[in-house]
């Protein structure tokens, strides 16, 4: 299918519908939120402030809503008064997203709003976000995985019609490494030093990792740093802030995700960079033949180890081989690291 094909798979599935969005003004929810406009009966854009969020965060969903006419709905939540969230743990990121989602369909339930939908894509199945595992569990609709949009395609469509949205949208409790407590002191630091960055330079997408000692400083282009010697101010700043050292990573944060897998004769592998729950994954298996294996599910076409890898056979070509393993990904579970 090319990009045209999958949009309009998208735009059926939310037509005529009342459809509520977990709203982020990121490239994902923000195409949701348009095409929703344009589509459904109903769209109502629904965003949690949770305190730890870039600034401007909250203006930007609020501007972006408006210019698409469709209704907008903010749910203060305080993460720093929720202390199992400030510990920090490898759950973190799971464990927003169940308080968040809960929140979000008690909204859209009030308000009359039946399809609750996220922008989670097709290539965010193949990262290591297990808060995918909420939208299964709270059984959110997610049409851009339905017609295997990848993140690369968002943009490319999102781009290609003038259609804006914020490059800059992640918690920043997401800089601080597992186990290591989030304060309100850490989070100020890194909104600071991060906003510095922007704001002297032509970055959309910055990321100041804080590592108590060391700040390390991730952008999507890095000659923005290094020209004109702005590391040396960048530098100077952070340090004001309170590191001692910091370093520049030498890769440049690329949101443009996409699938590609390792194709010869028929044959495809892919490792995925967790490992699977084999138990809940035969779940979602049920209607279909495979061989019960402990460590595995061994089927015609497929086999799923444990350990993340997946191996595929008997196909006419790449884009057949690509296809059959996009229609597996949605119906793997992922573990949660402890």
């Amino acid at each position: 299918m090319n990009l045209e094909e999958k949009i309009e798979i998208v735009k059926e599935i939310l037509k005529d519908k009342k459809v509520a969005i977990g709203f982020s003004g990121g490239a994902d929810s923000t195409l949701i939120a348009y095409l929703s406009s344009k589509v459904a009966k109903d769209t109502l854009a629904i965003t949690i402030d949770n305190h730890l969020l870039p600034t401007g965060f909250v203006e930007n969903t609020q501007k972006l809503s408006k210019s698409f006419g469709i209704k907008h709905k903010i749910i203060d939540i305080d993460f720093y008064k929720k202390e199992y969230f400030l510990s920090n743990d490898s759950k973190r990121c799971y464990n927003c997203r169940n308080l968040m989602y809960s929140e979000i369909e008690k909204l859209a339930q009030k308000e009359g709003f039946d399809f609750i939908c996220d922008g989670n894509n097709i290539s965010d199945l193949v990262i290591d976000r297990p808060g995918i595992l909420v939208t299964y569990k709270k059984g959110f609709n997610t049409p851009f995985i339905e017609a295997k949009l990848t993140s690369k395609e968002i943009h490319e469509y999102l781009n290609k019609n003038d259609i804006p949205y914020s490059r800059s949208t992640t918690c920043l409790a997401t800089r601080i490494p597992t186990n290591t407590k989030t304060t309100e002191e850490k989070i100020k630091r890194i909104r600071d030093c991060e906003d510095y960055i922007y704001n002297n330079t032509n970055c959309e997408i910055v990321k100041v990792r804080d590592l108590e000692k060391f700040g390390i400083c991730e952008v999507d282009n890095i000659n923005e740093i290094i020209k004109e010697d702005r590391f040396k101010l960048i530098n100077n700043k952070l340090k004001q802030k309170g590191f001692k050292k910091v370093a520049l990573n030498l890769s440049p944060i690329d949101d443009d995700e996409y699938i590609a897998i390792e194709y010869d004769n028929g044959s495809f592998k892919y490792k995925l960079p967790f490992t699977i729950n084999i138990e809940n994954t035969k779940k979602q298996f049920e209607n279909e033949k495979f061989i019960d294996l402990e460590d595995r599910i061994d089927s015609e076409k497929t086999t799923i180890f444990e350990d993340g890898l997946i191996i595929g056979r008997g196909f006419k070509n790449y884009d057949d081989a690509l296809f059959n393993f996009m229609e597996i990904l949605p119906k793997l579970r992922r573990n949660i690291s402890d």
